[in-house]
C-alpha cells in the first residue's frame, strides 16, 4: 500500500509500504536537506539544471533517481553520489519487496476461497499446510504470477450446466475448467470442423448404448476428428457442474464430470455440451437462459426423439413398455427412464434398476491415473 505521512515542515511525502517492508524514496532525504536550508524547489531545480517538474517527481519518488542525478546531487548538496546511488538501489529493491509482499496478502486471502485440499487428493496440484506455499502453487497451476489475475483470465463464451448456485462455485470452477484446459492439451485434435461434428451427432447418440468404458476411446477419437478435446474430470463438491465447453487455442475443450452415477445424466450433459458447441453458444452472442433452454431442448430431442417420445406417453408405462421403446429407438433404457423421471411422468424412485451406471474406478483411469 503507499502512504502519505507529514515531514517536520509539514510537507505531505509518499510512501509504500506492506506488512514488513517501508520503501522511502531517496527523494525524501533530498527534501530534508532542502528543508534544513531553506531552499525552494524552485532554487533546487535551477541549481539542479533540471525542471522544476522533474525535481518534483524526484522528490516524491516518482521519477529513478539515475547516476546522472547522483553526480548532479553530489556537486549541489555536497553528498558523495555513491550515497544516492546506494539510496536509490534500496528503495527500488524494498518497492519490489513491498509489492511482492502486498500481492502475497492478496492472494493468500483468494487462496483461502478455492478448494485446495480437493483438488490436492485428487493430484491436481500438490499438498500442504502451509498457506503461503499453497499461494505458489495455485499461481503455478493457474499459470499466472498472481491469483487476483484469474478476474482478467475469465474464459471467454465457456457454458456450464448447472444444477445450482453457491459461494465456492466460482472458485471451483475456475480450478475444474483450468484442470480441463490442462488435460486437453494432451489431446491430439484436427482443426476445428462444426459441420462434422453435427454430422457425427448420429453416432455419438448410439455410444449410449455401451458402458462408457466400452467406448471411451471411440469417444475420444469422434469428437478429437472434429477439433474437440473430450476431457473427463471428477465432481467437486460446490460447482455444481456437470460440463463446461469452451474454446482454447486451436481446439474446443468439453469437459465432463458425473454427479452420481447414472449414465443417463452423463449422455444428456455430453449432448448438452455439444449442442453449445455446435450452435457458437461457447463464441457468445446469446443471453445464457436461451442458451441453455436450447441446449436442454436439444439433448432430449436428440436422445429421444420428440415424435416417438409422444408415442411413449399414449402406452402404459412399464418395464416392458421402456425397453421395448428403448430398443425401438436404438437408446439406453435408463436414458428414457431419466427423461421421464424429469418431466414428472415417474417418480424419481422408480425403474431406476433400469439405468446404466458409470463406474468410477474407469473415471479415474480416464484421467492417466488421476486418483
Amino acid at each position: 500500500m503507499q502512504i502519505r505521512y507529514r515531514s517536520k515542515k509539514g510537507k505531505t511525502k509518499t510512501m509504500l509500504q506492506s506488512r514488513n517492508t517501508i520503501a522511502v524514496p531517496p527523494g525524501s532525504s533530498v527534501r530534508e536537506i532542502l528543508e534544513e536550508r531553506q531552499m525552494t524547489q524552485k532554487e533546487f531545480a535551477i541549481r539542479m539544471g533540471l525542471s522544476e517538474k522533474h525535481v518534483s517527481h524526484l522528490l516524491n519518488g516518482k521519477t529513478e533517481l539515475t547516476h546522472d542525478v547522483a553526480l548532479r546531487l553530489e556537486s549541489v548538496l555536497g553528498v558523495p553520489a555513491e550515497y544516492w546511488n546506494r539510496l536509490e538501489a534500496i528503495y527500488r529493491e524494498r518497492i519490489e519487496r513491498a509489492v511482492r509482499e502486498n500481492e502475497l496478502d492478496s492472494d493468500l486471502e483468494i487462496a483461502r476461497r478455492f478448494p485446495y485440499a480437493k483438488m490436492a487428493s485428487l493430484g491436481w496440484i500438490e499438498p500442504t499446510r502451509d498457506l503461503k506455499k499453497r499461494v505458489l502453487r495455485l499461481r503455478s497451476f493457474f499459470e499466472v504470477v498472481r491469483l487476483d489475475l484469474l478476474d482478467s483470465l475469465r474464459i471467454p463464451g465457456i457454458a456450464y450446466r448447472l444444477a445450482g448456485t453457491g459461494d465456492k462455485h466460482a472458485y471451483t470452477v475456475a480450478a475444474w475448467s483450468q484442470k480441463a484446459k490442462i488435460e486437453a492439451r494432451k489431446i491430439a485434435c484436427a482443426p476445428i470442423d462444426l459441420p462434422t461434428l453435427r454430422r457425427s451427432i448420429p453416432e455419438l447418440r448410439l455410444l449410449a448404448t455401451h458402458d462408457l468404458e466400452e467406448v471411451h476411446d471411440r469417444l475420444i477419437s469422434l469428437l478429437s476428428g472434429c477439433g474437440v478435446a473430450f476431457v473427463l474430470l471428477p465432481h467437486i463438491d460446490g460447482s455444481f457442474l456437470h460440463g463446461a465447453s469452451f474454446r482454447d487455442g486451436g481446439k474446443v475443450v468439453l469437459g465432463m464430470t458425473v454427479r452420481g452415477r447414472d449414465a443417463d445424466k452423463f449422455w444428456f450433459s455430453l449432448m448438452h455440451e455439444i449442442c453449445h458447441i455446435v450452435c457458437g453458444h461457447i463464441d457468445g452472442g446469446i443471453e445464457e437462459e436461451q442458451a441453455e433452454q436450447e441446449a436442454d431442448r436439444f439433448a432430449c430431442d436428440t436422445l429421444i426423439p420428440p415424435e416417438q417420445y409422444e408415442e411413449l406417453l399414449q402406452r402404459t408405462i412399464d418395464t416392458a413398455a421402456i425397453r421395448s421403446f428403448a430398443r425401438k429407438i436404438h437408446t439406453d433404457p435408463g436414458i428414457v427412464v431419466g427423461r421421464l423421471q424429469k418431466e414428472g411422468i415417474l417418480p424419481f424412485n422408480r425403474y431406476n434398476e433400469l439405468k446404466r451406471q458409470i463406474r468410477f474406478p474407469f473415471e479415474a483411469e480416464s484421467m492417466g491415473g488421476v486418483t
